[in-house]
């Protein structure tokens, strides 16, 4: 009997650590929240279908509700009045939670970026993980982003200061819903993501 419960624990007991199980939890199961903006959408939705199949990476089904999602993928021109949409949805999305951002529109603008009604980007509000150039992107290059934030989870700590936004207690898991005032959006930006003065975002999410 001693023989037989030693072959037992050989075969069917392993030996990690917690970081790479719950990294591994994390990245193999993201749910995308069903959100989309512009035609950058129809590229996403492509990507879910059966010649691509999203689902093999782990993205099995795409939640109807944020509070029910963990991945925001922003598909599309954002225009203002949008955008305070965009902000109150990630903010009801539970940590941890992460953000694409899809096309040229939700980067920078896209070729709409010098209109009065186009935000240049949405990470002025949020923080975004990963960006997708293209206008719009193939549904390879949302799979392509797709791997890459898989990647930048499994190397994550979950402790030291290299631990991810949602394990540090100093850092926001909400941001500000901007709203419509005398000159456009105020905030015209959240300083805790995006720095006007050097033009590149801040990446909060390590």
């Amino acid at each position: 009997m001693g023989s037989f419960l030693q072959n037992q624990f050989e075969r069917n007991v392993i030996t990690t650590s917690v970081d790479y199980v719950f990294n591994w939890a994390r990245k193999s199961a993201l749910w995308p929240l069903t959100f989309g903006l512009a035609c950058c959408a129809i590229e996403m939705i492509a990507t879910t279908m059966a010649r691509y199949d999203l689902a093999r990476f782990g993205a099995e089904v795409f939640r109807p509700s944020p509070r029910q999602a963990d991945l925001i993928i922003v598909s599309g021109t954002v225009t203002r009045k949008m955008a305070p949409q965009v902000v109150r949805l990630y903010n009801q999305m539970p940590e941890p939670k992460y953000v694409i951002a899809m096309g040229a529109c939700a980067i920078s603008g896209g070729p709409f970026r010098d209109g009065y009604n186009v935000l240049k980007g949405i990470d002025r509000y949020i923080p975004v993980d990963v960006h997708i150039p293209g206008c719009p992107p193939r549904p390879e290059a949302l799979i392509h982003a797709f791997v890459t934030l898989q990647k930048k989870i499994d190397e994550q700590a979950l402790r030291g200061e290299s631990r991810p936004r949602h394990l540090n207690a100093d850092l926001p898991s909400e941001f500000p819903v901007p709203e419509f005032g005398a000159h456009g959006l105020e905030p015209a930006q959240n300083d805790n993501v995006f720095l006007e003065e050097t033009g590149n975002p801040l990446r909060i999410l390590q």
